[in-house]
């Protein structure tokens, strides 16, 4: 796959937490309470997602390469959307941003890109269903059934779509203006989190203590941010010392690796983890705004 030290950690993460999902699915389906298919399908979807961000699809080029810290990549990756080419390249030239500072842009730039093809992938998924579902003549029990799945689809496109719209503009905002030093959050994931929590049917109070705990998990993110460095920059001295031929030297510095390797895979799982308990909050809320 030739991918790099971080990219086989985040992949073994979101390996981690597909495994777990389909054998509590498996407990499901034994008990008989996944009928219509529904969370099936969700984890066909999730397993797509990982297969093209990995380039384990069989298609060329489309794994999302690991640029987040080695500046000379990031010109190797693309965009996929000439908007999004237009205003990294506005941004890059822009002499508004410190090298941190555009790499922390680049890391919601690419986070923009992953939603754009997690939302493609669900329209496809809802278009074949749609398909299917006009082709049946016969109105039964069981097509109910899935009018409802259906309609929990296109709630979902909604939610993914209204994120897209906001997240976009941000970009937009951002690459003109620069950072907000007083801004709330600075990590993609959780601002898209806190700007959709503000939207849904959540208490002031309950809203207070999300935000609180949105804090943590920056704060998780970041340290997560901290070994992926650490794990990257071990693997080149790795690559070095393998070079020297001084097995000594060597094996200390495998063993390091090792370890940051092993603690980046457990705080990736946390971090994806956390992330999916998060954002099923937030969906509920939202499904209760509709309600």
């Amino acid at each position: 796959l030739h991918l790099s030290a971080v990219k086989l950690a985040e992949l073994h993460s979101d390996l981690k937490i597909q495994e777990k999902d389909e054998l509590s699915w498996k407990k499901l389906k034994a008990e008989g309470l996944d009928e219509d298919g529904e969370k099936e399908a969700k984890l066909r979807r999730n397993l797509d997602v990982i297969m093209t961000k990995y380039g384990m699809n069989g298609k060329k080029n489309s794994q999302l390469v690991d640029t987040n810290y080695i500046k000379d990549g990031m010109e190797s990756d693309t965009l996929d959307d000439p908007r999004l080419e237009k205003l990294w390249s506005k941004a890059k030239t822009s002499g508004k941003f410190s090298d941190e500072e555009l790499d922390k842009l680049w890391r919601e730039f690419k986070h923009h890109k992953e939603k754009i093809h997690e939302y493609n992938i669900l329209l496809e998924t809802v278009s074949r269903t749609e398909d299917i579902h006009k082709n049946v003549i016969n109105p039964s029990e069981e097509n109910l059934v899935k009018e409802e799945i259906l309609h929990n689809k296109h709630r979902e496109l909604k939610d993914k779509l209204r994120s897209i719209n906001q997240g976009f503009e941000r970009l937009r905002k951002v690459s003109h203006q620069g950072y907000d030093t007083t801004s709330e959050f600075e990590e993609p994931r959780v601002i898209d989190l806190w700007d959709m929590a503000k939207s849904a049917n959540f208490t002031e109070k309950e809203l207070e203590s999300f935000r609180e705990e949105l804090k943590h998990f920056e704060a998780k993110i970041e340290k997560h941010h901290h070994y992926q460095k650490q794990l990257e920059i071990s693997h080149q001295k790795l690559k070095h010392v393998e070079e020297t031929g001084d097995k000594d030297h060597l094996n200390r510095k495998k063993e390091k690796y090792t370890m940051l390797e092993e603690k980046t895979k457990e705080l990736g799982y946390k971090v994806k983890k956390h992330l999916q308990d998060l954002s099923s909050r937030i969906s509920q809320g939202l499904q209760h705004n509709e309600l």
